[in-house]
């Protein structure tokens, strides 16, 4: 797995803020697709389908990056 680059969110189920360089590019990148993808794809439906990957990969590399996984929390640890 590596070095994480999201920890893990304190109570409930997911991940939490990115730690690392690597995390915050990944979410900058996301956001990029998200805000600038209308700008540049004028097709609702070509968008619909970045914007449909652009949501899997961010679950999938958070998923795998986070410190710990992802489980239930209760703000314990």
């Amino acid at each position: 797995m590596g070095k994480p680059w999201f920890n893990p969110k304190r109570f409930g189920f997911g991940v939490g803020l990115p730690c690392s360089w690597e995390g915050w590019a990944v979410v900058a990148a996301f956001l990029a697709v998200m805000f600038g993808g209308p700008q540049v794809i004028h097709d609702r439906g070509q968008f619909g389908i970045v914007a449909v990957l652009a949501i899997i990969a961010l679950i999938v590399i958070t998923g795998a990056k986070t410190k710990g996984g992802w489980r239930w929390r209760w703000g314990k640890d």
